[in-house]
């Protein structure tokens, strides 16, 4: 399975590349085919170096990495979010979508420890709105790009998705049960993701104020 990750130059994206590239083939997507071939190198570079086998790490630019990848994740700045996917909404017809966005008060000058929602009541279902012929999957907000590039590390997080697709969700609990240290764990419909991406400002007012590299969750009294 090939897995691109558009907007994978940046911090969220570049760490769930590092993860991912154990087990499936990573595309790296950029506006710049030139900036997504250099973090490409950098993860082959970085994985090398600590002894970790890899797949194939590509760079493209996003509306390639958007054809080629069979489940397309979305790590983009919230302000960048919709330009980008009606840009790239052919390329994502009937692709698995995955959103990661979360609607931070900093996109307009204010606090990341705020939200501005969009009218569709979360980035995720603002995204499947644009994107009909796509099934978009909300996932990953909640655990911190640091947390991430600590490759050495094990992730000690829960993924909560959310998606309107029970075929869709499962593909993207797979993918996420393959990190290690990670439990994907089914909240039901796409609506929900307006709650889950809420927990985020809340993680980064607790990075703050107990000085945390990356605070993550748990939910408690599921068993797999």
């Amino acid at each position: 399975m090939k897995i691109a990750i558009i907007g994978g130059t940046g911090d969220q994206g570049f760490g769930l590349a590092l993860r991912l590239a154990k087990n499936y083939q990573v595309i790296i997507g950029s506006r710049r085919r030139e900036k997504a071939q250099e973090s490409a190198g950098r993860i082959r570079e970085i994985l090398s170096s600590k002894g970790i086998p890899y797949r194939d790490v590509i760079g493209m630019e996003n509306r390639e990495a958007s054809r080629e990848g069979d489940i397309v994740i979305l790590s983009i700045p919230f302000q960048y979010t919709l330009p980008t996917i009606i840009d790239l909404r052919e390329e994502l017809k009937g692709k698995v979508v995955v959103s990661i966005g979360v609607p931070l008060a900093s996109a307009v000058g204010d606090k990341p420890t705020r939200v501005v929602l969009p009218p569709q009541g979360s980035v995720a279902q603002m995204v499947q709105e644009y994107l009909k012929d796509s099934k978009v999957v909300s996932a990953f907000h909640n655990v911190s790009a640091k947390v991430l590039e600590s490759i050495e590390e094990p992730v000690d997080c829960d993924i909560l998705v959310c998606g309107d697709d029970e075929e869709s969700k499962r593909k993207v609990i797979e993918v996420i049960n393959s990190i290690e240290g990670c439990r994907g764990i089914d909240c039901g419909d796409l609506e929900m993701s307006r709650y889950v991406e809420q927990i985020t400002p809340l993680l980064i007012s607790l990075n703050i104020k107990y000085k945390l590299k990356g605070s993550g969750i748990r939910i408690t009294g599921l068993r797999r």
